[in-house]
């Protein structure tokens, strides 16, 4: 499939065979826990030779690492049963060394005494985060009987990932093949995957198609305990009769496994464990009801017909000395009915512009923040909002020929003062927006540079005499592969693959921030500079110096930016980690809520257009989670720089 459709296939030999090898270790094991130095040493004689077992047709590499694998798994399972026995000493000194963090133990003694640590590390978190927030050391007995619910809780994350993998419903055989065909593809670029059936559908349901799903939604009651929220009227939840508001699910099993344990789980680890593609059938959830009794119910996922269909993007409206519109489109995603283009992202906006400007806005911000991307087609009609007809990019595939990438409709819905506010995790079809808005001077781009990732991908069957001209996507098969078949550039002829789009207006990243770009990524293709497109005509210059000016004084004035910079510059390299108590009590993980807020009065008031008020006049659930959201954008310091740009250099 890659040597007849990749943009770029590798050869392959023995250098691919590096890549493999190196990825599949880190996918199996990344926190170095199961693979010995030992297993190292027995698997590495294969290094180079996994091009030969794939063109032979052997596997005799994956039975060696399968059996090795399962071994170390379940002695994992037994080990984390002796460690979760016992209190852990949280007063002796101990040390979780960077080494220790980056190699392989060197038997039996050091993956247990590594597991061991883990699960300490995570218990002194937990506790140091407790004890931070009631300014006090608990006594002696406080602190044994909080060790006891703390450290079950951190075996129990352990646990459960160890059970997973052991009860799976393709096996661990099943896994650690997926796993080696996943990397296979993923060694050619970062975006090329192998996907099992269900794999494919959950990436569709990310990009736009109605989604698979039992129709709760989960939350965290008053003690910190993970219950059932909102049921989705119609959902299988739903007309299951035996779930209701307040649930805690305290096992989930899948058909024809165990149950696992998840009663002490986190929000996010249940999350995952729920929207996991283990396989068909049912599941069967056992739910504590809120008198305390245990009920098992069985559920199936279906496709959602929500009621918010028509309102997956929304608008808001950003009143001070003038009325600014403000639109978050978290995620691209496209019209998969083929209602030619009606229930796709693009016209979503659309329609939430018209909206607001019934408001009498004078200036946009649109909201394109931790977008990872999605349809190239929306991208091209979402920029062709706020631009007349013209080209809005260039794509280049296999051959010599570059292809334009057009707006074809007459017109704009919105041509006032636009502000796009973009981050490090801002990729693909979002940069290709903002890069496109850029280039024609429609928009002034503020925020850090994009991630960097311009190739588009397209998800085939496994079948080699797929014709990409003909081909209709409906195909079904037994496996797929996402590839990666071209190159988008901007219509300047550059491309923001790697570099990501450059921001006129540079805010500095949150202080908890993790960059991590497209450079990053093994593996990632680079796309040399093409001609720009002869055709396009950009817009007369925006006050983009004028712009940094007026920016440097809000970074100035804002405790906090000079706090995001402060510890951005003193950022601190990974290091040896203290495993005692004392050491968590006085360094507390911080989150971006410690950081200061900027004091005086708000810049603005948040409200919601009249139709959309109307609305939660009748939903209070919603109406909650809307004053909510309201609150966060009025404090957010991106929207209050994006605010006052508008005000001051763009709004005559």
């Amino acid at each position: 499939m890659v040597e007849k459709f990749h943009i770029q296939p590798r050869a392959l030999d023995d250098d691919l065979s590096a890549r493999v090898y190196a990825g599949l270790l880190t996918e199996l094991d990344g926190q170095h826990i199961f693979f010995l130095q030992d297993d190292i040493s027995r698997l590495a004689v294969w290094r180079l030779k996994l091009d030969d077992e794939i063109r032979d047709q052997h596997s005799t590499f994956l039975s060696l690492l399968t059996g090795i694998y399962k071994q170390r798994v379940q002695q994992a399972d037994t080990m984390l049963d002796n460690i979760g026995a016992k209190p852990l000493n949280l007063a002796i000194h101990e040390t979780l060394t960077v080494a220790e963090d980056s190699v392989a133990p060197s038997g039996l003694t050091g993956m247990h005494t590594r597991l061991y640590k883990l699960v300490k590390l995570s218990l002194l978190k937990s506790m140091g985060a407790r004890i931070a927030t009631t300014k006090e050391r608990p006594s002696k007995k406080s602190l044994d009987s909080l060790e006891i619910v703390l450290r079950k809780k951190a075996v129990g994350t352990y646990k459960r990932a160890v059970q997973r993998l052991l009860q799976n419903p393709i096996g661990i055989d099943g896994v650690v093949g997926t796993a080696f065909c996943q990397e296979l593809a993923s060694a050619y670029d970062p975006h090329t995957d192998f996907f099992p059936p269900e794999v494919k559908e959950a990436f569709e349901a990310e990009l736009g198609n109605k989604p698979v799903a039992f129709g709760f939604l989960l939350k965290e009651d008053d003690a910190g305990a993970v219950v059932i929220g909102r049921l989705v009227p119609g959902s299988p939840a739903f007309k299951s009769g035996g779930l209701n508001e307040g649930d805690k699910i305290v096992a989930v099993q899948w058909p024809d496994r165990e149950a696992i344990d998840v009663s002490g789980a986190g929000l996010n680890e249940m999350s995952r464990i729920l929207s996991a593609p283990l396989g068909s059938g049912n599941v069967v959830l056992t739910v504590k009801k809120t008198d305390g009794t245990k009920r098992q119910v069985s559920l199936y996922k279906a496709r959602l017909d929500t009621q918010d269909e028509e309102e997956k993007v929304q608008g808001f409206i950003l009143k001070g000395s003038r009325t600014i519109g403000y639109i978050s489109l978290p995620a691209f995603y496209e019209d998969w009915e083929d209602s030619k283009g009606v229930k796709g992202c693009a016209n979503d906006v659309a329609r939430e512009i018209i909206r607001l400007k019934k408001e009498n806005i004078g200036g946009l911000i649109l909201d394109l923040r931790y977008n990872g991307g999605g349809s190239v087609q929306e991208a091209v009609e979402l920029a062709g909002l706020f631009i007349d007809a013209g080209p809005v990019g260039q794509i280049k595939t296999r051959d010599e020929k570059v292809y334009t990438l057009k707006d074809v409709n007459r017109g704009t819905i919105y041509d006032g003062p636009l502000v796009i506010l973009v981050n490090g995790y801002s990729a693909s079809a979002s940069e290709m927006v903002a890069g496109t808005l850029q280039d024609y001077n429609r928009a002034l781009i503020a925020g850090s540079p994009t991630y960097g990732k311009a190739t588009a991908q397209i998800v085939l069957p496994m079948d080699t005499t797929i014709n990409l001209e003909t081909y209709d996507q409906k195909t079904t098969a037994s496996a797929y592969i996402k590839l990666t078949t071209s190159r988008l550039y901007r219509i300047n002829g550059t491309s923001a693959q790697l570099g990501g789009v450059k921001p006129d207006i540079l805010l500095p990243d949150p202080p908890s921030a993790i960059p991590q770009r497209e450079a990053d990524e093994r593996n990632a293709l680079t796309s040399p500079a093409i001609p720009a497109n002869k055709y396009y005509q950009p817009l007369s210059p925006l006050p983009v110096a004028a712009a940094r000016t007026a920016t440097q004084r809000i970074i100035d004035s804002s405790a906090y930016f000079r706090s995001a910079l402060a510890e951005g510059a003193t950022a601190k390299k990974k290091g040896d980690i203290s495993l005692t108590l004392d050491d968590f009590i006085k360094t507390p993980d911080g989150e971006d809520d410690d950081l200061p807020q900027d004091a005086g009065a708000p810049l603005f008031t948040v409200s919601n257009p009249a139709g959309q008020s109307q609305r939660l006049l009748t939903d209070h659930d919603l109406d909650l989670i809307n004053k909510a959201y309201l609150l966060g954008l009025q404090r957010d310091p991106y929207i209050k720089a994006s605010f006052t740009v508008l005000l001051s250099v763009m709004i005559k």
